[in-house]
């Protein structure tokens, strides 16, 4: 899961086209990826809160966008990636992942399929030039298909929560309710034509993402609008830091962290995007059967539960019950919401199952802890969706 080009070639270091927007609510900045991001607003644990219970609103602008266009552009995406993208309808997107030849991650994306030869991918911030040249690199020379990169051209906003879809009706005439999960339209959004509307999201909630011009009035104002609109439910803007956990609890990968260029898509446990057979071969692909025929990985990420007092945070060791290091910490945070310590770990295919006692070094103390199923939080799905009368 952006300014425009003059601007990002001005300035050496890129700031959202929601800078001033951020500043104004006084949040907390960092650099993350050459970016000026707000980690927090209110408190990262009443964010997290928000999200769950109620609707948050994210800046996710630092999301890069890279468009394959032309009557090779599938080919392009089914050798560039490794779900299947013929089994796509226009309005249609899912996870995928690029990967090295290696079998390693080059990055994780959202495809979107735009048209019939018009497909948007959704690459991650750190990674945005690296993905850019890579595409360029495997597909660029193949004749039909034009590699462009869009991420100047918009701003992307997630809007995420049980009342996300209450929020963004006020603001459109599009009726949001038949939008399925992992699908997207276009529509008048703030009074701005053909905003992309997806139903996509990395918090583990019901919610959107919309992609609207990158200039920072246009964004501003949007940002504005969809806080207006969500007063009545309790709408928060969120940072980096709830972002962080909301997608831990839902057990979504991050890079850098579950998935790299060292590990594999078996190991990840991410084998269910991963289409061998889906008669095209793709990047990454020999490798990852040659794993499969040599019986497997040998490490596998797992979810851990903190038993004792402590939190397994990101890069800490993990040790067998005996005592001998095994693994280590991933990601590791308290989860605001089912208010328990948890973790993703990578540790040997002889730790994976449920139940499994392991220990967790913190500052120096073993603090015991236990393998749980993942997701550690999923969401339970509403019967019916809230209706809001739209804009006339």
């Amino acid at each position: 899961m952006t300014e425009t080009a003059t601007l990002l070639d001005a300035l050496p270091l890129r700031r959202t086209a929601l800078h001033a927007t951020h500043h104004s609510h006084k949040a907390k900045m960092v650099d993350f990826g050459g970016w000026d991001m707000p980690v927090q607003y209110e408190g990262l644990v009443a964010e997290h809160m928000a999200v769950r219970e109620r609707v948050g609103i994210f800046d996710v602008s630092h999301m890069g966008d890279i468009q394959l266009r032309g009557p090779n552009s599938l080919a392009a995406v089914q050798k560039l990636c490794m779900n299947d993208a013929s089994k796509l309808q226009i309005g249609q997107a899912h996870y995928s992942a690029m990967l090295y030849p290696t079998g390693t991650f080059v990055d994780d994306v959202i495809v979107h399929k735009l048209g019939e030869n018009d497909y948007l991918l959704v690459i991650n911030a750190g990674t945005r030039e690296k993905d850019v040249k890579w595409v360029r690199s495997v597909v660029g020379s193949m004749s039909g298909v034009h590699v462009m990169d869009v991420s100047d051209y918009y701003t992307q906003i997630a809007i995420q929560g049980p009342k996300a879809q209450a929020t963004l009706q006020k603001l459109t005439g599009v009726d949001l309710a038949p939008i399925k999960n992992y699908w997207f339209t276009w529509g008048q959004v703030c009074g701005l034509h053909n905003v992309l509307i997806a139903r996509t999201g990395y918090t583990g909630e019901d919610g959107f993402e919309i992609y609207v011009p990158s200039d920072e009035p246009t964004s501003s104002r949007v940002w504005g609008e969809v806080l207006v609109a969500g007063a009545e439910f309790g709408v928060m803007p969120c940072g980096l830091g709830a972002r962080n956990t909301l997608r831990l609890e839902a057990s979504m990968a991050l890079y850098g962290h579950e998935i790299s260029d060292t590990l594999n898509v078996w190991e990840a446990n991410l084998g269910r995007y991963c289409k061998m057979d889906k008669g095209t071969d793709f990047v990454g692909r020999e490798a990852l059967l040659e794993v499969q025929n040599a019986d497997g990985p040998t490490k596998r990420l797992v979810g851990l539960e903190m038993v004792e007092r402590g939190i397994g945070r990101d890069g800490y060791p993990v040790f067998s019950a005996a005592g001998e290091r095994i693994g280590e910490v991933t990601s590791g945070s308290p989860g605001p919401f089912i208010k328990k310590n948890i973790a993703l770990a990578y540790v040997p295919v002889s730790f994976i199952e449920v139940g499994t006692e392991v220990a967790v070094e913190v500052r120096g103390q073993m603090v015991k802890a236990v393998v749980v199923p993942t997701p550690f939080y999923k969401r339970v799905k509403t019967a019916a969706p809230v209706i809001t009368a739209p804009l006339s």
